[in-house]
Formats: C-alpha cells, structure tokens, sequence
C-alpha cells in the first residue's frame, strides 16, 4: 500500500497537457475512482508527504483585488486548482467536477469550503475571462490571475509545474500544467492532493473529513 500510494503521489507530479481537443498528450480517459484503490480507508486523497502551508502569494481576483491564501487557520476548507480558460479537456472537467462534488454538501458544510482556480495563462485571462468562465460552473468560486512571476511563485509552493503558453499549429494556445486539486486544511496546511479525473463521489466523501481535520 506505501508503494501504491508512493506511485500516485508521483502522479500528482505529472503535465497534462491541455490542449486542442483531440491533441492532449495526458487526456484523463474517465473518472478516477480513488476508493477502488485496494484498502482505501479515511480520505481517500493522496497524502502530501511532507505537508506544505500555502500562504504568502498576493494574486488578483477577478474583481481586481488582492487575495492571498491565509496565512494562518481560518476554518474554511481551500481547494486549489491551476488551469486556464481556454483549456478544452482537464480543466472544465476538473472545475465542473468540483462544482458538482460542493453541491452534494449540506448548507453549512458548503459555507465552509472554496474552491480557488489560478489561472496558468495571465495574459489572456483577465479577471472578466476568468470571471465568465468559472460563473458557467459556480458563481462562487474565487478565480485569481495576476504577473506570471506571481502566479509561478504560489504554483511552485503547491508542487504544480506549468509551461509557457505556446501556440499549437491549429493557432489556438496550449499551456502544459500540473492538473492536481490541493486541499487546504481549515488550520492553512496542505495535506491531500486529488488527481485530475479524481470522481465527485471521491471529493464529496473527503471533504466533510477534510473539515473535521482528517488527513
């Protein structure tokens, strides 16, 4: 069981490559059913060994804010997602799948828990593009942009990689980025990962847990 788990969290690790529909070198064949895994017990995420706090980058919302990541516990739930808008596989599944994992969570379960998305290409998604695109999803999720330095800063202390923006042949824009889910404990530390295609019925069973402190 320590190998396996060993061996997804290296998964967490990996680009998918998100790019003309057709053309992803990591394209998630179907959901990720992390409760299949044999002995599965607890939260069912992949355990970040060692924890890590995620505080300290200053981003921008789409409102034209700052926002920073708490640097100290302040009871909510953060999951942490990087992607882009004009990603056409990983990304909207990913984000839709979280959108439909909060909305099987009670009243007062869901006012404890956000869903953050940093987008990997700042310069073509403005606050009012990232705004836009994650209302199709949920109108409350946070969705921040701001310099590529700043964004990089706070993707490296996550251990999400992402490349430069680069235009495929057919002209529309790829950008090559870690497609982990990182939950932020509500005490402001990271301790499970979710891999991309990971199923709702997997982040519905984790996060009441995840609010409770489990890991």
């Amino acid at each position: 069981m320590a190998a396996l788990v060993g061996c997804l969290a290296a998964l967490l690790c990996l680009l998918a490559a998100c790019g003309p529909a057709g053309g992803s070198q990591a394209a998630v064949a179907g959901p990720v059913h992390l409760d299949d895994v044999g002995e599965a017990a607890g939260v069912r995420g992949v355990r970040l060994d060692p924890p890590v706090r995620l505080s300290g980058s200053t981003l921008t919302d789409t409102t034209g804010r700052p926002w920073t990541l708490p640097a100290v516990a302040d009871g909510r739930l953060t999951l942490l997602f990087f992607g882009y808008t004009s990603c056409p596989d990983i990304c909207p599944t990913t984000v839709a799948d979280l959108a439909a994992a909060v909305g099987l969570l009670t009243p007062e379960q869901r006012a404890r828990v956000r869903v953050v998305v940093a987008t990997t290409d700042p310069t073509r998604d403005t606050g009012p593009v990232l705004r836009h695109w994650l209302d199709q999803f949920d109108r409350s999720f946070v969705g921040l942009t701001g310099p590529a330095t700043a964004v990089t800063r706070l993707a490296d202390t996550a251990g999400v990689t992402f490349s430069t923006p680069t235009p495929a042949a057919d002209g529309t824009i790829v950008v090559p980025h870690g497609s982990q889910v990182t939950a932020i404990g509500p005490d402001g530390v990271a301790r499970v990962g979710y891999l991309a295609g990971t199923a709702v019925a997997d982040y519905a069973h984790d996060i009441p847990l995840l609010l409770a402190g489990e890991s």
